[in-house]
């Protein structure tokens, strides 16, 4: 074997129970979260209306990472995924990194997730504190997750499809009274006729919204992690990688559309985030039932996110162990193919995380800003590496091909080193960002320097 199945086949024993349509539901329900029915507050309320043209521009840079992806998962399916494809493509310090900081940005983002859970929990029992709620979700999660892939399988498509339901019924319903079916239209009036019109804020003001708009995709990545764990990956992920980043778009630009025709986005949009503005809307509407229905639909969307992140993390330390990055004992498999201790440990880091909503009330923009950070520079290191991925493979011997190569991925890497650096400025809270991020990947860069001698020595 040459050195990139090598790297590959170290990753071998996981079982391949995920079917088709798990597969395209765990990539929705990884992505259609809190991104969506919560983080929207704080796009709006940077953006307004023209929040829409926000999402437009995070789906474009989700749309170029997953067609990057298609092509290096057809060849290479693996757990580690883009962590493989950088220590293959890029150089082992590549691969450390980012493995580790995915890792790091999806504890951090179940813990943001469990933040939300309770908020939403809040909605019901509002004596019961945040923090009790965050913490039992995510022990149940934990379980769920060191049971069989099937089974975690099964339980994520159960929640995806309660949220996706929600949401297509959320833009029928809204879509029929804008455009006034059976009943008075409602139009379009508050997208652009309440002060300031559609871009109440400005340009400055809809790239600010971008920032969130990138974290509501972030998590279409996680089908190329799954690609070790279905029977027929060099098919089935590539095509669930296109429809599913398509299907995101739609559904994100269209729910938002309904959400600020129904309440003014000067209602909806804050940046210190209470409750979910989809939410709101129904309580708007006068029908307590309805915001009851769809606040447990936001429930249920955060811990469907939860189990999928919780899942990716655990990966990305198995794939790790096996690549001899962390312990060994984290690459172990129990005997429904699950790597248990990788779990425990990521589930111990989730608590950790979660509950940090004890000390402050901006925790879900704090875990938020940290996790954004992280998943960002995953995107970058995952353009750069099919970047050299095709140095090394010519485009007419690879089954899945990207149009418009090298320009889009390098559109995709301007972008995305732009919101970086916006970040960073940003004084308000978004720094949070760097402040942690930057000094994390010192952090890991001594650690792989340290590891690294180790080996040569011990050799």
């Amino acid at each position: 074997m040459d050195d990139e199945d090598a790297i590959v086949a170290r990753e071998a024993g996981l079982k391949k129970a995920l079917t088709r349509g798990q597969i395209i539901m765990i990539g929705l329900g990884g992505a259609i979260g809190t991104g969506l029915f919560m983080g929207s507050g704080i796009a709006i309320g940077y953006a307004g209306p023209g929040v829409l043209i926000s999402y437009l521009i995070a789906a474009f840079a989700a749309i170029v990472v997953v067609c990057s992806l298609s092509e290096m998962v057809a060849l290479h399916p693996a757990a580690g995924s883009f962590g493989v494809y950088a220590e293959t493509y890029l150089n082992r310090w590549a691969g450390f990194v980012v493995r580790y900081t995915y890792w790091a940005a999806q504890v951090i983002a179940v813990g943001g997730e469990a933040v939300a859970a309770g908020t939403y929990m809040s909605w019901w029992f509002p004596g019961v504190a945040v923090w009790a709620w965050s913490l039992g979700f995510a022990v149940i999660l934990l379980w769920v997750n060191a049971r069989s892939v099937a089974n975690f399988g099964t339980f994520e498509y159960v929640f995806a499809v309660i949220k996706v339901t929600a949401i297509v019924g959320f833009i029928l319903l809204g879509g029929a009274a804008i455009l006034g079916v059976g009943q008075p239209a409602l139009g379009l009036h508050n997208l652009y006729a309440l002060p300031g019109g559609f871009l109440p804020h400005g340009l400055k003001g809809v790239w600010m919204g971008t920032i969130m708009a990138v974290f509501s995709f972030v998590g279409v990545e996680m089908v190329a992690v799954a690609s070790a764990e279905t029977p027929d990956p060099k098919t089935t992920i590539p095509a669930a990688l296109r429809a599913m980043a398509v299907r995101l778009a739609l559904f994100y630009l269209l729910a938002l559309t309904v959400l600020m025709s129904f309440v003014p986005w000067t209602e909806t949009g804050a940046k210190v985030v209470s409750e979910s503005p989809f939410v709101r809307v129904f309580a708007h509407t006068g029908l307590p039932a309805a915001a009851g229905i769809m606040n447990f639909v936001v429930l249920s969307a955060a811990l469907s996110s939860m189990n999928a992140n919780i899942y990716l993390s655990a990966r990305m330390l198995f794939s790790l162990s096996r690549g001899g990055y962390a312990p060994r004992r984290l690459g172990r498999l129990n005997p429904a193919g699950a790597p248990t201790a990788a779990i425990a440990v990521s589930g111990v880091c989730v608590a950790a995380a979660a509950a940090v909503s004890f000390f402050t009330p901006l925790a879900y923009n704090y875990l938020f800003g940290v996790a954004l950070f992280g998943a960002i520079f995953v995107w970058i290191v995952i353009l750069l590496s099919h970047l050299g991925f095709r140095r090394r493979h010519r485009a007419r011997d690879l089954p899945v091909r990207m149009p418009f190569f090298p320009w889009l991925q390098i559109a995709g890497l301007i972008l995305l080193a732009a919101l970086l650096v916006t970040m960073g400025l940003d004084t308000e809270f978004w720094n949070i960002s760097w402040i942690v991020g930057v000094p994390w990947l010192g952090i890991l860069t001594v650690a792989y320097v340290v590891q690294r001698r180790r080996v040569r020595s011990a050799t």
